[in-house]
């Protein structure tokens, strides 16, 4: 009999498998081989749902909402928005906000130019000025110290509330440089007239944050003073000579290869001492720039042999690459100079040929203890006359046996020597070699405007101290450098230095309406190399829950972020500095990377006039591409906006509170205010917005009654499960109302500042109302938080919905409303819902308390809101259930999409991330994130999967009015051979010629406009304090080079 049985059963299994797969109807399958009746479970879910729904739409008044805003449909004008349009009047806002940043520094230019004009220099002069270390530090007996006399600091709101004092600026010197240096000294003097135009431009800017001059003698002047801190070891790291801003406004883009000697004579601190200062050269490289190293005894050894024979762009992946292969270098053998020369001229040739590099300026770098001779031969071949390229030589250790060849080469090639003894020679040493460069450009005194993409130096002082809120230091600098305008020192072409000012990311993003962009909608931009300028997924990092900063933000790609565009298409157009338009379907990750929105995106892009930069505006198709017109009156308006419960997203700019000091301490609920009163006539505010922000006031205003009396009924909540109940509008206005104290929130954090995804922001709406928005009218929305944590411990449910102003596809989403509730009161409306059966008697075939059976409820990306085992709450149902999983997959009922990155070893999950991980560890790899999005048509799904030695039986239904699915399983068939299906990032890695052909790829590119590699009458005989040749060159060339020095 049991044999039979089990025929019977295997033969049931095997029939509905193939009954399923050929799409026939969802039946329920009756009998001992299928357990778990449809019915049943459909009564189930349709009982829970009711419930859910009833609760959730009364307490959220979202009914009501809707009702409110039909009573205004005929009144409003809705239009459908023109991207192109849009996307060229941000671009032109902009244009002119980095038009009034220029215009400060080029004011800068001027003061400091004239003043040194003004000043002779002065070796004995004696100045006291206000060094930033010293600064109110006193000796033991109570006096101020030597150049730290009394700076008065007091907090300013506009610096983030650091101590500042904006009537001054204060000087910052090196720790490795002599503070009293006669060169520090003058210079810091003649600079002191620059502190009357750096408040004048903040008068004349508000908005304007740190202005700076970066001198070439290596002090760093700063407005507004600010007291800087040595670390532990009593050392401040912070160069100005080696920031990008100072190195791309100081010279011209450049193709660079550098020589590292390693024969035997380099062994030990030799070495050590030619890899530090191998590292310091590439500091000075940027994304303009091309390089490649090559190591040389009696043979070549490319220090990447995967890059033989050509250059690479010197952005911060291909660097930090090159710094790792450093350390595989070791010293033997004998030096071969004649041959690493001869691959160097052939290499920098054949690139400048390819038209890939830089085509502008050229330069050998040579490291090394000696050379036995002066190669003229070699530079009479490739480089004589015009010397295009020119040499710069580092003699390496004490001794100068052969110092005089390698400073002949320099000087014989617009070059310069130096000679480094020890490892704190090194960066000073190796930044003589920008100011040879810089000369051409000084001759021509071309002030080129320079602007770097977004970064973050967290060796500022301001950075330092603001460390744990990254957005308010993401910047990008304007920069110009500062030439002697002296007749007589004309031909030697003399930077002084580089003058700047920050602009924050934030400030870029206040142009951006945010109204306009819709709920997915967002705006960004690149740079000329497609580096991100401002996006909203470049964001903080993550990695194993905890915050970590990436080194300095710079150098992520567009196609980083917008990875579906794998044709560079949308990049390349930009990049191009294009105007146009582009669509694509994209997979938006939110909520710390575990759920995944699918939509389709329409990107119109244009370029910033005056700037190397590229403004795209992408918008969501649907709802995201329609935009509406309210109308009432102020006085309504202002009325309802008085409400207690009313706010308004602080990061939108409704008016303009930066530009005058006293309306920096008002929220823009309050600029909003004065400015209808006409209190306050100076302040500038959108006025299109406003009308909006009123009109949204005046509809929404009967929910705080509606709440309050739900509030007020005793015998409504009486247990206390509903906590919250808010809305948003497309406005960024925002109501909430709380029908517990404070002090009982299970969640302290939800919609306050410290839940940054659930609040509006420049960048985003809060993530409830984003998903509300992609669910079908008129039902909710049910979630979960995640934290950061690994062990995600959530006792809250999120409900929310959206509010339509029409019934179709051209309606724009007006709003949201949802409540937040205790898990457990969620999970006990569930559990009383499951119990509930048909028959008339009363007695139930089948119950969520049977031990045959496990009931669990998930959410349309798979994540478990309720089970019997309340420590699976918040898993994926695929590490749980993995068999279940795998055929509902196999059934279309789920999708997994994989979400790709090419970046490896940083884990990204913050806000709307793409789980982007960014370049530390530079192994070339792609990276999948998986994701599971639920098929909408599919309602009710049942299902038997082959087990070892028995099949499992399931049921999913949807539960009504919602994105949720109960789940029944047979808990008696056990599909242990089976693997869990997990959420775990795949990292793909490649073999080494595939990560060879990665390494070489070059995405494209534009080239700086300005290039100043050459100038006929520069003087090229200062190359390192050599007045003349001391080594013989072959008297055949003897006249060529008397005319070539002669120059």
């Amino acid at each position: 009999m049991a044999e039979n049985l089990n025929l019977l059963r295997a033969f049931g299994g095997v029939f509905f498998i193939f009954w399923t797969a050929f799409n026939t109807a969802l039946v329920d399958v009756v009998g001992s081989e299928q357990q778990i009746p449809l019915s049943v479970v459909k009564l189930w879910a349709s009982a829970f749902g009711g419930e859910i729904k009833s609760i959730a739409a009364k307490y959220s008044g979202s009914q009501l909402l809707q009702k409110k805003y039909k009573e205004y449909e005929k009144d409003v004008a809705i239009e459908e928005i023109d991207g192109l349009q849009l996307v060229k009047k941000l671009a032109k806002n902009m244009e002119e906000m980095f038009h009034k940043k220029s215009e400060a520094v080029r004011r800068l230019v001027e003061a400091a130019e004239d003043a040194y004009l003004k000043h002779e220099f002065d070796a004995d002069l004696q100045y006291e000025y206000f060094n930033a270390v010293l600064i109110n530090e006193r000796d033991e007996e109570g006096n101020y110290l030597e150049l730290g006399k009394e700076f008065i600091l007091v907090p300013n709101d506009h610096f983030n509330n650091l101590p500042v004092n904006i009537s001054l600026s204060d000087v910052q010197v090196p720790t490795n440089m002599y503070n009293k240096d006669p060169a520090i000294v003058n210079g810091v003097y003649w600079s002191e007239s620059l502190n009357k135009v750096f408040v004048d431009n903040f008068d004349r800017d508000p908005s304007l944050i740190w202005q700076y001059f970066g001198s070439a003698k290596g002090f760093f002047r700063q407005y507004p003073g600010i007291k800087w801190e040595p670390d532990e070891n009593g050392v401040i790291a912070f160069d100005c000579r080696n920031r990008k801003w100072y190195i791309q406004a100081a010279t011209s883009p450049k193709d660079v290869v550098i020589l590292v000697d390693v024969s035997g004579s380099m062994k030990g601190l030799r070495l050590t001492i030619a890899k530090q200062t191998v590292s310091s050269i590439l500091d000075t490289l940027g994304d303009d720039d091309f390089f490649n190293i090559i190591a040389y005894n009696e043979e070549l050894h490319y220090v990447e042999p995967c890059l033989n024979g050509t250059l690479v762009q010197a952005d911060r992946a291909n660097k930090e690459h090159f710094r790792e292969h450093l350390d595989k270098l070791f010293a033997k053998g004998i030096g071969m100079l004649d041959i690493a020369l001869n691959e160097a001229f052939n290499m920098l040739n054949e690139f400048n040929h390819t038209g890939q590099g830089s085509i502008c300026s050229q330069a050998i770098m040579l490291i090394t203890d000696g050379a036995v001779d002066t190669y003229d031969t070699i530079f009479a071949k490739y480089n004589w006359p015009d010397r295009k390229v020119r040499i710069f030589t580092y003699l390496i250790g004490r001794e100068a046996a052969f110092a005089d060849n390698l400073k002949w080469m320099a000087c014989a090639n617009k070059g310069f020597f130096t000679q480094i003894s020890t490892l704190a020679d090194v960066q000073e040493n190796v930044m003589e070699y920008l100011h040879v460069l810089s000369r051409p450009k000084v001759i021509d005194q071309e002030h080129d405007v320079v602007w770097t993409e977004a970064y973050i130096d967290s060796t500022l002082p301001q950075a330092q101290k603001l460390a744990d809120d990254q957005g308010l230091v993401l910047m990008t600098t304007v920069a110009m450098p500062v030439f002697s305008k002296q007749n007589e020192t004309r031909s030697k072409g003399i930077l002084l230095g580089v003058v700047g000012t920050d602009v924050p990311v934030k400030e870029l993003l206040k142009t951006i309406p945010k109204y306009k962009l819709g709920i997915h909608g967002y705006a960004f931009a690149i740079t000329n190399n497609g580096y991100i300028l401002t996006h909203p997924e470049l964001r903080p990092l993550y990695e194993e829950g905890k915050k970590r900063r990436k080194p300095n933000y710079s150098s992520v790609d567009l196609s980083e972020v917008e990875w579906e565009d794998r044709d560079d298409v949308l990049r390349n157009a930009m990049v191009n500095r294009k105007t146009g338009k582009f669509s694509m379907e994209v997979k938006k990750t939110v909520d710390k990377g575990k759920r995944v929105l699918v939509m389709t995106n329409d990107y119109y892009y244009t370029d910033i006039k005056g700037t190397p930069f590229s403004l795209g505006v992408a918008l969501s198709r649907g709802h995201g591409k329609y935009f509406f017109r309210g109308n009432v009156t102020v006085e309504e308006g202002l009325h309802d906006l008085e409400h207690p419960d009313v706010s308004l997203a602080d990061e939108w700019s409704y008016c303009n509170t930066d530009l005058h000091p006293e309306h920096r301490q008002m929220t823009q609920l309050e600029a909003i205010k004065r400015y209808l009163t006409g209190k306050e006539p100076l302040l500038q505010c959108d006025k299109e917005l406003i009308q909006e922000v009123l009109f949204d006031a005046v509809v929404s205003a009967p929910i705080e009654a509606y709440w309050t009396s739900l509030a007020l009924n005793k015998s409504e909540n009486s247990d206390k499960g509903v906590e919250v109940a808010f809305l948003g509008t497309r406005t960024g206005l925002s109501r909430i109302n709380l029908f517990v104290g404070p002090e009982q929130l299970t969640n302290q954090d939800f919609l306050t500042a410290e839940d940054k995804e659930n609040i509006f922001n420049a960048d985003h709406f809060p993530l409830w109302y984003r998903r509300a928005a992609e669910q079908i009218p008129g039902s909710f929305v049910y979630s979960i938080p995640f934290s950061t944590e690994t062990a995600n411990k959530s006792n809250v449910v999120t409900a929310s919905t959206a509010i339509q102003l029409l019934d179709d596809r051209k309606s724009p989403v007006v709003a949201a409303v949802g409540i937040q509730m205790k898990l457990e009161f969620f999970q006990r409306k569930f559990w009383t819902a499951s119990r509930q059966c048909a028959s008339l008697d009363g007695r139930c075939a089948i119950s969520c308390d049977d031990e045959t059976i496990n009931c669990y409820l998930i959410d349309n990306n798979g994540f478990i809101l309720v089970s019997e085992d309340y420590r699976q709450t918040g898993y994926f149902f695929g590490e749980v259930e993995g068999a279940v999983m795998n055929k509902l997959l196999t059934m279309g009922s789920f999708k997994r999409f994989l979400v790709e990155f090419n970046l490896c070893s940083w884990w990204h999950s913050d806000l709307t991330a793409k789980a982007q991980r960014l370049k530390q560890t530079l192994e070339p790899c792609d990276t999948e994130y998986p994701a599971f999005v639920s098929e909408r048509t599919i309602k009710e799904t049942t299902g038997n999967i082959a087990c070892d030695d028995c099949f499992k039986s399931f049921v999913i239904q949807q539960i009504p009015s919602s994105n949720l699915f109960m789940v029944v399983v047979d808990n008696e068939c056990f599909c242990d051979s089976v693997p869990p299906i997990t959420m775990a990032p795949i990292e793909i890695r490649y073999n080494e010629s595939l990560k060879c052909e990665r390494l070489k790829s070059q995405k494209i590119r534009r080239r700086p406009e300005s290039c100043h590699g050459f100038h006929p009458e520069e003087n090229a005989r200062e190359c390192g304090g050599v007045s003349g040749l001391s080594a013989k060159p072959s008297l055949v060339l003897l006249p060529l080079l008397l005319t070539i020095f002669s120059r």
